[in-house]
Parts: C-alpha cells; structure tokens; sequence
C-alpha cells in the first residue's frame, strides 16, 4: 500500500468519526468544515467561499462555464474566490463522500508568504489566473488533513493544535501547483486584484444596489474591459454573478431562519417578490419553499439546528 493510499483510508475512518450527517457542516474549529453525502446527488447549484477542499472517498465534480474540475481522493479543489457553481455528487460502493473544507484565510496567506520571502516573488505560474482549479493531492499535503482531523476529534486538541495545522495545509497549496492562485489573492495591482475587490462588494453588499457600470469605474476600467476581465475570473457575467449570490443566500434565509420566499426576496435586495420567485425557479429548478424543505429534509434538521449547522 503506498503512503497516498494509506493517507486516504486513515482520513476515511477519521472522516466516518467526524460527521454526524449530510451536508457541509461545521467543525470545531471555525472555517473547517465537514463534508458527507451518503448517496448521489445530481448536478445543482452550490455556493462556496474562498477555500480549500479535500475528499477522500467519493468524487465531487464541479461546473463553471465549459470547464469541468474533478475533485476526488486524488485531486483537492482550490477556489480563491466565492464561486457559484453546478456541482454533482458520486457515492460508489466504498460507502458515503467524504471530504473536509478549510477555509482560506488571507491573514495566514500573507504572514506565510511574507516567511517565504524569495518564492513569493516568483511568477505566479499556470494556476494565477484561475479562481478554481483541481490538483493531485501529495503525500505531504494528506498526512497535514489527517493531523488535523485527528485534531478535530478534541475540542482542547481543535483549538490548540488546528490554527496551525490549518497553516501549514495553506503552506502546502502555497507549494505546491496552485500556490500562484493563492499568491494572486494578496496582489496590489492588476485586473485580478480589482475583479477580487469587486467580488468583495458583492459578497457584502449583495442587499443594495449596485449598479455593474460603478463596479467598472471603481476598478478603473471601461464596462467591456470589466465584463472581460470578471469573466476571464468567474467564468459568468457581473450581473449574473450578483444575481446567483442573492439566489443563494436567500436559500439560506430560507433553510436557516425559515422565512418565507417574500422576506427572503426582501432581504437580498429584490423589490418584486414574483420577479424572484421566476428568477428563484428558473435557477434552482423548483419554487423557493419547495427548495427550502428539500435542502432541509436532506441534512435532516429543524431551522434552528440549521442556524448552527449551515455555512
């Protein structure tokens, strides 16, 4: 058995202790999150934060555009970006998918790279440009996810052991094929660094309005510029992007808080209750409430245990 294997079937038996149902749960440490799914889910929209996502059992594929990126026990995922995208789920016979999500924090990406000295000023590489990637998972890179799921096995050994096992798994993408991806997040200057900002924006003030054309002016550039620029980066159009953000987090109100489609609509900045419940069913595939009960029933809890088990 060579040390990859061995690597995966210890995080699978950590990973079977860990998760206590479906879905993306939290962990014990904050921006570690849990993975499990215990049959096959079609290709649906999801919604992840800037991240980095290890499976080891089953497989994950993900959708943006053309592109199609295979996560799986040999390939991690990395996304320096909130990214909307399709994915789909496959369980195989050796039992439910599982995987760990570590969150990518930009405080550990610069104290490491400011450690790092000379490798940071290196080019950025084949990854830089891209906001999601899949990637062959080393040996290094397994044996830092089993100590930290062993950590998480300790509410004591979580909070004193998993800050820094979460950076040296950083340190190990930073390393490794996509660590230009990662370096272009604490990039100064550049188209990227201006779509990153915009995509900020969005992010935390999907509620407001916010027009695309003074998206293209604070990043300094033209609206055709812009338009190129944020789908070289996304892989879809600005105001597409800002609609799936408020599609999604209304899914959220929904699922965590259990409003109805009307105040969630409200709450993400819609001022037509029909014009998002169309928009919500042409997206999802099914009218919001109906949407709301499925994503409950399927991690099988309450809105208020939602409010604590939902990222």
């Amino acid at each position: 058995m060579t040390g990859i294997e061995a690597n995966r079937k210890r995080m699978v038996e950590l990973l079977e202790a860990l998760t206590t149902g479906e879905g993306m749960r939290p962990s014990l440490l904050d921006g570690v999150k849990l993975i499990r799914a215990d049959r096959s889910y079609p290709r649906s929209p999801v919604l992840y934060e800037p991240s980095i996502v290890i499976v080891a059992n089953g497989r994950k594929r993900g959708y943006v555009g053309d592109r199609v990126y295979t996560y799986d026990a040999q390939n991690y995922l990395v996304l320096t970006v909130p990214m909307p995208f399709e994915c789909e789920t496959e369980v195989g016979e050796n039992g439910p998918l599982l995987g760990v999500s570590i969150r990518v924090e930009l405080a550990v990406l610069s104290e490491l790279m400011m450690n790092m000295n000379m490798r940071t000023r290196q080019a950025h590489g084949e990854g830089a440009d891209r906001c999601i990637s899949a990637t062959p998972l080393d040996a290094k890179l397994g044996e830092a996810t089993i100590r930290l799921l062993e950590a998480l096995g300790s509410p004591l050994e979580a909070k004193v052991l998993g800050p820094q096992i979460v950076r040296e798994i950083t340190y190990r993408v930073l390393c490794g094929e996509q660590g230009g991806a990662l370096r272009a997040l604490l990039s100064i200057n550049g188209a990227q660094a201006q779509i990153q900002r915009a995509l900020h924006r969005m992010h935390s003030e999907y509620a407001s309005p916010i027009e695309i054309a003074s998206l293209a002016g604070e990043a300094g550039m033209s609206v055709s510029a812009f338009h190129h620029h944020f789908k070289a980066v996304t892989a879809t159009s600005p105001l597409q992007y800002l609609k799936t953000v408020r599609l999604h987090k209304a899914l959220m109100l929904m699922v965590q808080d259990g409003v109805g489609a009307a105040v969630a609509a409200d709450k993400v900045g819609y001022e037509s209750a029909s014009q998002f419940s169309r928009e919500f069913k042409r997206f999802f595939g099914a009218p919001p409430i109906d949407e709301a009960e499925r994503v409950r029933s399927v991690l099988a809890f309450t809105p208020q245990e939602a409010r604590v088990q939902v990222g």
